[in-house]
């Protein structure tokens, strides 16, 4: 067999098995990569190189060795599910860095970080003071972390004491100018009412790269031409204008009333549509 053909058939060979044995191990991102992971993923490597291109050697004798370290690799992962001590020792721990909002010099020490060093991974959390930050950890997958303090958070509607509907995943119901019936079903809707959102904006299916429908029932499109505008959702928008001159005309209908009674009644009306609108126009403002 020539030289070239056997290369090829090996190279194909060790692909396939690498492929395998990497589905087996599971996905992992390159960030989340425990020393040992990144070792073994680099030998493994070099071992199916050596297979591709070493003819004087087995073949055989190269898979199995990929496969003992695969089978290392996953007898240690469940080591690491059962026990927290060889969790520890395999995958590490994170490191305290900045704890009550003091740095620990120590720890930087022993992680070989300066001041610099420090400062530069806060800078990249957009915690450009010291003075802000109440605790920092750099975990074991090297990943960096903080907290910043009570008056530094960002402000949510928890803190403001506003309850917030739950808001679901949005679903694409176009995909290169193909419609999804599964994701339109699942929220409940169909292609008539696709179509007639569509007419609404003047976009034709054929011209949707991508089309989303909100958890409000709003649907957004990009289109294949990018030079075309078109208008954003307005149905949340006219609901809170619709409620505002509701709300203005009963309090004009309480002011013009000469009915003690009936003036009082517009009032109370007023009052609790504005507390409505006050509820939802976190919902209808975004």
């Amino acid at each position: 067999m020539p030289e070239w053909i056997e290369i090829i058939w090996r190279t194909l060979l060790v692909v396939s098995i690498l492929f395998l044995l990497t589905k087996i191990l599971g996905k992992r991102q390159l960030g989340e990569l425990s020393y040992f992971e990144y070792i073994t993923g680099i030998t493994i490597g070099s071992i199916a190189a050596y297979v591709s291109l070493e003819l004087n050697t087995a073949w055989y004798y190269g898979i199995l060795a990929m496969v003992v370290w695969t089978a290392v690799v996953f007898g240690l992962e469940f080591l690491t599910l059962k026990s927290k001590i060889a969790r520890d020792i395999i995958e590490g721990k994170g490191v305290i860095l900045i704890k009550d909002g003091k740095i620990l010099e120590d720890n930087l020490t022993k992680l070989h970080l300066t001041a610099d060093d420090l400062l530069e991974e806060l800078r990249g959390k957009n915690a450009f003071s010291v003075a802000d930050v109440e605790f920092a950890v750099l975990d074991a997958n090297g990943e960096f972390n903080i907290l910043l303090k009570k008056e530094n958070q960002p402000l949510t509607a928890q803190h403001l004491g506003i309850k917030s509907a739950p808001e679901q995943e949005p679903q694409t119901v176009i995909m290169d100018g193909n419609i999804m019936d599964e994701p339109l079903a699942t929220i409940g809707l169909n292609r008539n009412w696709l179509h007639t959102e569509l007419n609404k904006i003047g976009v034709s299916i054929e011209n949707v790269f991508l089309g989303q429908v909100d958890s409000y029932g709003q649907l957004f499109v990009d289109c294949f031409d990018d030079k075309l505008k078109i208008p954003q959702p307005q149905q949340k928008a006219q609901l809170l204008a619709i409620l505002k001159k509701c709300e203005a005309d009963i309090e004009m209908f309480g002011l013009r009333s000469k009915d003690t009674k009936a003036k009082k009644m517009y009032e109370d009306c007023s009052e609790q549509l504005q507390a409505v609108i006050s509820s939802v126009r976190p919902i209808l403002s975004r």
